[in-house]
This record gives C-alpha cells, sequence and structure tokens, in this order.
C-alpha cells in the first residue's frame, strides 16, 4: 500500500496480502491492529508477534490496565504511515511482524492466569517468532519471563519503572504486580548481576541485586550515560526489556494505576532506548497503561510508542544488511 491507496484502500489489518511494509489507510476507520498489521493467528514464517495480555487484578489503586492493548493499538494507528524514525533502518519491511491479537482467559478463574499467560506467550516462542506484550498489570511479566527464560536460560532484565518490583514475597502462587521481579530472581529467571532498573523513585529495602538507575540520576547524567552503563551491565546476555509506563512522569503519562512525579520525560526514555541497539533483546512488554485515568490518550500514546521502538531494538542486531549480528 502507498499513501495514495488510503482513498480505496481501507481494514489492512485483515486485506493486506503480506506482512512486511508500511500501512496507509484512513487513521480514523478501519479494523484496528497495532499500527495495521495483519491481525492473525497463523505465526508460519512471522519473525515477531505482538500480543495483547488485558488483565489487572493485581493493580495497587487504579484498575483499568486491561483496556491497555486496545487503547495502545488505537493510539498505534498514526505511527502506521512513517518508518520508526531515529533508527536508520524500518523493520517492517526487514521483518514479518504481526498482530497475533489478545490472550484468552476466565476472568473469573483468576490463579489460572499466570499458567495461561505462560502458554500463550510459550506457543508464540514455540512457533519461531519473537513477541512483544501489550499489558495488563506489570504482573503480568512473571509468566512472560517464565517462557521466555524456558528457551533462553536465565535472563537479563531491564526494567523502565518508577518502583523495583522486588518486595518480600515468598508465596510463588500470589498474583501481585509488586513482588513479580523478586520471584523472578529467586525462581533463577533473571540475572541480577546483569540486570538493570531504570528511573526507580520509591524506596524499596532489598533490590535483589539489581543494579538501580533512579531517576535522579537519569535527570543528572543523562540518556547517553544510562544507555552506555546499561549495555555494560547487561553485555551479550539474552535481554528482556520491561516497560512500566509509570516510569515515566505523570505529566507524559497519567493514565496509569501507580503514578509517582519525579520521573523521565518521554524524550529521555525515546533516548535511552535508542541508545539500547546492539542488545541480545529476544523479548518484551510495555505495561500499566490505564486509559480509564487519560480521558487524552497522551498515555496510549506514549505505550504505543514504546512499544514500537522495542521492535525497533529487537530487530536491530537481527538486519539482514547486519553481518554475523555485529
Amino acid at each position: 500500500m502507498a499513501l495514495e491507496d488510503a482513498k480505496s484502500e481501507v481494514d489492512a489489518a485483515i486485506t493486506r496480502k503480506g506482512h512486511r511494509g508500511l500501512a496507509y489507510e484512513n487513521a480514523f476507520a478501519g479494523v484496528t491492529s497495532f499500527l495495521r498489521r495483519s491481525l492473525t493467528k497463523n505465526l508460519a514464517g512471522v519473525d515477531l508477534a505482538v500480543t495483547g495480555i488485558p488483565f489487572d487484578q493485581a493493580v495497587t489503586n487504579r484498575p483499568g490496565t486491561r483496556f491497555g492493548p486496545r487503547a495502545i493499538r488505537e493510539a498505534s494507528t498514526l505511527q502506521a504511515f512513517d518508518r520508526p524514525y531515529g533508527w536508520g533502518y524500518n523493520p517492517f519491511d526487514a521483518f514479518d511482524i504481526v498482530d497475533y491479537g489478545d490472550m484468552a482467559f476466565d476472568y473469573a478463574s483468576v490463579a489460572e492466569f499466570p499458567a495461561r499467560a505462560e502458554a500463550h506467550v510459550a506457543g508464540i516462542l514455540d512457533a519461531g517468532a519473537a513477541c512483544i506484550a501489550l499489558g495488563g498489570d506489570h504482573s503480568v511479566s512473571l509468566p512472560l519471563l517464565r517462557a521466555h527464560a524456558a528457551r533462553h536460560g536465565p535472563l537479563a532484565l531491564v526494567q523502565f519503572d518508577a518502583h523495583t518490583d522486588t518486595w518480600a514475597d515468598d508465596d510463588m502462587a500470589r498474583i501481585d504486580h509488586g513482588t513479580m521481579f523478586g520471584k523472578a530472581v529467586k525462581a533463577g529467571l533473571i540475572d541480577p548481576a546483569r540486570s538493570v532498573q531504570i528511573g526507580i523513585r520509591t524506596d524499596n529495602p532489598d533490590t535483589m541485586g539489581i543494579t538501580v538507575l533512579d531517576a535522579p540520576f537519569v535527570h543528572d547524567h543523562g540518556p547517553a550515560a544510562i544507555a552506555a552503563r546499561v549495555r555494560e551491565i547487561v553485555g551479550e546476555a539474552p535481554a528482556y526489556l520491561s516497560f512500566d509506563i509509570d516510569a515515566l512522569d505523570p505529566a507524559f503519562a497519567p493514565g496509569t494505576g501507580t503514578p509517582v512525579w519525579g520521573g523521565l520525560s518521554s524524550a529521555q526514555a525515546a533516548a535511552i532506548l535508542r541508545g539500547l541497539r546492539g542488545l541480545n533483546m529476544v523479548g518484551g512488554d510495555v505495561v500499566e497503561v490505564s486509559p480509564p485515568y487519560d480521558p487524552t490518550g497522551v498515555t496510549a500514546i506514549a505505550g504505543a510508542h514504546v512499544a514500537v521502538e522495542l521492535i525497533c531494538l529487537w530487530g536491530w542486531t537481527r538486519r539482514p544488511d547486519v553481518e554475523d549480528g555485529a
């Protein structure tokens, strides 16, 4: 499709013939998928699948993140026409990328959710595709980490957040969006020595050995220094990147369950993410977008941009024009 086709083409999510290239149709119309990618459950030949995890049982204060995937998809339609800015390549030309739709589960059987989430993402990985997930509260990251660690071994966690989410909790059956990364360390899913948390601005007495680059540190040192430090910590380890939208200051993302002032700006976050190119990123998620608390939609816009940056970061070392993954 090309820009002039918008006058006659619509519903690219179900009408496009292939999984590559940009999509042009009126932004205010058509079937809404992430970036107008093909909506499909057929992962044959797919390189990366975006999927929604609409779950919000475990929020501290504001519910509503179950609507996050829907809002992020809607916001993403404005980004579908141009290649991502600042990367120097277009992952949507280089790779087959689709929208796999949402995860199905029984909302009344909450205890079953983690196993179902793990199986959902494991199915995507088993098909040979990478996965970027749209949450959902942050508890969804734990079963997703299980699915990825089963294939790659202990992961380096790169976490953008206002909170470390390693508060004490030895009950592995509890579903809690503030303790899942502590459990991930205890379960051997992530290697704390290779992991880093960015933008933290709440106190926690036990960070489980994970390096914390808190929000004041980011403001004092700048995105370039932060990205360089993260690359140093992670090294060549397989990395999972989890972006809680409350890493951003409420001025940039008011629609989240646990807003905390003094956070990152969207410009800082974008610069840090682009500075991470070269990481061996194997998967990631964007979580905690709660649209009921943001009638402007700016939080969903931020979530959509973060998801695109994760796709670009995942594809950077896998580009066909890069020899030996250099």
